[in-house]
């Protein structure tokens, strides 16, 4: 029964956490009520076989998948421009698909030339402490806007809807601490559904539509068309590829953390050579199913730091009922309904922990002084991006664009780059 109630929470939390980045894709590309659905659906599929695949062959730790931000950003920029370069919609959609099958073909490329595990060595505590901290920064703006209602009912906010989420704030949060173990076990999936009856009560849910042309649906194959190998595209995906990598050792790394800070002893480490393997599938799934490529959630870490579920067969039961649940239209709609204030109070606690997470690994360097310089020039610059707006990137490059773009990516990098340099310097000074 245990396993069963975690298998439904991760599955909530999977699908709650995932399902806002294909609806907002299908709307940029303009797609009609029918084909958005198709395509939540067979994202939402994907993630879950891209878990149980991670799960029993890859890393074999308890990490979600979602939908990729770095994806994200080149499925909205190419829905901008993409007509332009390759005639329509549908064309871009083929290069995109054809995108992500070569993603998933240099991710294995990569792993299985163990490359991954030389640039994990990268990643040290303040390097990884510096990417969580950047992705809670980043992700700020789009919580609070959402906890405030700001698109939900209205433009501007919504006094009665920010009321409402930080009234599930603080009860998810309670829920976390609560000493009953069960109820902190559970917290994730009783606050979603208690969030939710809130909003019912107090009518600020939108119309629900249940309607499907079919009870079930199987997800067809290159939807949009066979994939297009366009060189432009495929040298992006290449960069998004070693973007996407780094997000994947860090999220990897922060979990393993985490789980051996819950059961208070060591575990099996996790491997990264299968893992970027596992990775590379799932970028090809994604792409053959016409979906947005997956990665490895650092979110999942605060998950398993609030639940306290650090054990595999929940999370592969859970991985298994979001495929299952993919399959009816209904249930996807169900999902689609949950209100987005709620969804965005309840994950509001989950990287709250994260931030505490990375404060964790700040305090694992043995050289402070150090350690603060990397801090102090990868936060200003990965955070100073994060003010730009989005017109000062026009005309850009799209590489250029997929980092300047993104603050936790620019701040990583350069964390990267500002440690190992800073190391370098220290070990002349010892030996002058």
């Amino acid at each position: 029964m245990k396993n069963l109630f975690g298998a439904v929470q991760w599955a909530a939390f999977m699908i709650a956490s995932s399902i806002v980045a294909p609806i907002a894709i299908a709307d940029l590309f303009q797609l009609n009520p029918s084909d958005s659905a198709a395509f939540v659906q067979r994202t939402i599929m994907v993630l879950g076989i891209a878990g149980m695949i991670q799960v029993t062959a890859g890393h074999k730790l308890p990490i979600n998948e979602g939908p990729a931000g770095l994806w994200w950003g080149v499925f909205a920029l190419y829905a901008g421009f993409g007509a332009s370069l390759f005639g329509s919609a549908a064309n871009t959609l083929q290069a995109l698909q054809a995108a992500l099958v070569a993603s998933g073909l240099l991710f294995v490329l990569l792993s299985l030339s163990g490359i991954i595990t030389k640039i994990s060595r990268l990643f040290t505590p303040v390097v990884t402490g510096v990417f969580l901290l950047l992705l809670v920064l980043q992700l700020s703006k789009s919580f609070i806007s959402g906890m405030l209602g700001i698109g939900f009912f209205k433009e501007g906010i919504d006094l009665k809807i920010g009321a409402l989420s930080m009234a599930v704030v603080f009860f998810t949060f309670y829920l976390t601490r609560h000493t009953n173990g069960i109820i902190r076990q559970y917290a994730i999936l009783i606050a979603l559904a208690a969030g939710w009856l809130l909003f019912i009560l107090t009518g600020a849910v939108k119309p629900i539509d249940l309607s499907a042309e079919n009870v079930i649906s199987f997800p067809g194959i290159f939807v949009f068309g066979p994939p297009v190998f366009e060189p432009g595209m495929i040298a992006a995906s290449a960069f998004v590829t070693l973007l996407l990598l780094t997000n994947m050792i860090a999220s990897v790394q922060v979990a393993e953390s985490v789980i051996k800070s819950a059961v208070k002893g060591d575990i099996k480490k996790a491997s990264l050579k299968r893992a970027g393997f596992a990775t590379g599938i799932n970028q090809m799934l994604g792409g053959l199913f016409s979906a947005v490529g997956p990665v490895p959630i650092s979110g999942a870490a605060g998950f398993i730091a609030s639940t306290g579920f650090t054990a595999r067969l929940p999370f592969f039961l859970g991985s298994l009922l979001v495929i299952i649940l993919s399959f009816f239209p209904f249930m996807m709609r169900l999902f689609s309904s949950i209100p987005v204030p709620v969804g965005y109070a309840v994950t509001f606690v989950i990287f709250t922990n994260i931030l505490g997470l990375a404060l964790k690994e700040f305090e694992k360097e043995t050289e402070p002084d150090r350690t603060k310089v990397v801090i102090a020039f990868s936060l200003k610059c990965g955070i100073g991006v994060m003010f730009l707006e989005p017109k000062a990137f026009a005309g850009l490059p799209v590489i250029a664009t997929s980092i300047l773009n993104n603050g936790m990516i620019l701040g990583s990098i350069i964390a990267i780059f500002t440690d190992r340099l800073t190391v370098q310097i220290a070990k002349r000074r010892s030996n002058g």
